[in-house]
């Protein structure tokens, strides 16, 4: 390497962690904080909404299924266009569209028009959060990346949490409106914030010789060090001219990026089902709107704490095997689960240790999806897996209501949700095994971190 040329990666992974790393990885964990907070208010205001309009469950699901629907749409739309024109400016429109979106939300009088706002919220949604992964990953240093992007992407389920606590205080005083209006008006209230803070991704920067001079701004920030007259390169040679959909199955990735999306589909079905029908399961069950919604924060709450843990196993013992017994272990939870309707005590742990298992063990999915792929489909990569994962949640959401019923008894019910998570375990089983076989196109699996 010349001494006028310089790699991003390595001056990242070389480089001490710096108050601008710090700063990127906090924005990032208060874009996706509210966007777990507006993901999941649905679910929480689900009972509110029964009482005032008169609804059934059944009738609750096309606003579930819309704003999950947006969700995919987002995801499959912003990735590519974040790769082609930058991380940034996609971020930004992102958090405008589900900020006006939700707020609008708020001032619904029907459940179409409920219905029609959610799914132009979810489109926000959706961009944000393959957006938010992939800067985190790229502003984190190798040796702390999986504990660094963790606690940046822990912000989305403690959204998820606080969207559940919020609510049992919000709703008796101001009615489900106030949730929603608080969902709408602080992700607006933050974009000058993010507008003015917010760097563009070092990697899309690299990778463009017209962004030099704001790359080695950058690279100044975190270092502390001049750069002037280094040409920063990006640690990838440059790739074909190809549409970034494609790097996501050519050189080896085809079966694995099939194995990637089927995990992401089966884990957040179950997710979502449950952050979506599990206040409504309770309320129905004999527990009023506040207990419902503390006992469903618990899903979103054991996630957070999950992220950090199994984040700081999988630095050490490497993601697959940390992430497949995370699953094996919540489903063992999950089919225990019905047996505790009766004990709110026992249930909000049980209900912890679900999403400890599987919405902690989603961050690594997030994080692996994130460092498969080349950067001109990295974000491409991320938000395809997410979509795969949003098509499950929307399945879960919207048929959870029918298999509720068709269940019959919660303990059946709880049975049958077991199934997915099972299978989410074993394609990450199938990853790992393909991970220890090295070839030109997909390196083995890290070997552990000691530093």
């Amino acid at each position: 390497m010349s001494q006028h040329t310089a790699r991003i990666g390595e001056i990242i992974d070389n480089a001490r962690i710096s108050p601008y790393q710090i700063i990127v990885l906090t924005l990032c964990f208060l874009i996706v904080l509210v966007d777990g907070f507006d993901t999941a208010a649905i679910g929480y205001i689900a009972p509110a909404l029964r009482e005032e309009w008169g609804l059934l469950p059944a009738q609750l699901s096309p606003a579930f299924g819309a704003g999950l629907f947006g969700l995919l749409v987002g995801s499959l739309v912003f990735g590519p266009i974040a790769d082609a024109i930058g991380r940034k400016r996609v971020l930004l429109v992102s958090v405008l569209v589900f900020g006006v979106g939700t707020l609008a939300s708020a001032y619904a009088h029907s459940i179409e028009s409920l219905t029609a706002l959610r799914f132009v919220t979810g489109i926000g949604l959706g961009g944000a959060m393959p957006t938010c992964i992939t800067l985190s990953s790229e502003y984190s240093p190798a040796r702390r990346r999986m504990i660094m992007v963790t606690l940046s992407w822990s912000g989305f389920t403690a959204g998820l949490a606080l969207g559940g606590m919020l609510a049992a205080q919000i709703i008796p005083l101001f009615g489900w409106r106030g949730v929603l209006m608080i969902g709408g008006i602080v992700p607006l209230a933050m974009l000058p914030l993010l507008a003015w803070l917010m760097p563009e991704s070092v990697r899309f920067m690299a990778s463009s010789p017209k962004h030099g001079d704001a790359l080695r701004k950058v690279v100044e920030r975190i270092t502390g060090s001049s750069y002037a007259g280094v040409t920063i390169l990006d640690d990838e040679r440059p790739a074909q001219v190809r549409s970034p959909i494609s790097h996501l199955f050519i050189e080896g990735r085809a079966v694995r990026t099939l194995l990637l999306w089927l995990a992401f589909f089966c884990s957040l079905f179950v997710f979502y089902l449950l952050t979506s029908w599990l206040p409504s399961l309770l309320k129905d069950a004999g527990y009023d709107i506040a207990h419902a919604a503390r006992v469903g924060a618990m899903v979103p709450l054991g996630g957070t704490v999950g992220a950090i843990l199994l984040a700081l196993l999988m630095d050490r013992v490497g993601p697959y095997r940390v992430l497949a017994c995370s699953y094996l272990g919540a489903a063992v939870v999950i089919a225990l689960t019905g047996y505790l309707m009766g004990d709110i005590y026992g249930l909000a742990a049980a209900v912890f240790l679900i999403g400890f298992g599987v919405a902690g063990a989603q961050n690594g999915l997030n994080l692996v999806s994130a460092t498969l792929y080349p950067t001109t489909a990295r974000v491409t990569g991320v938000s395809w897996a997410m979509a795969c994962g949003r098509s499950g949640s929307i399945v879960g959401s919207t048929l959870g209501a029918w298999l509720i019923a068709a269940a019959g008894t919660p303990v059946v019910f709880f049975h049958w949700l077991a199934i997915p998570v099972v299978a989410g375990a074993a394609a990450i089983f199938v990853l790992y095994r393909l991970s220890i076989r090295p070839s030109a196109a997909w390196p083995a699996e890290a070997p552990p971190a000691h530093s």
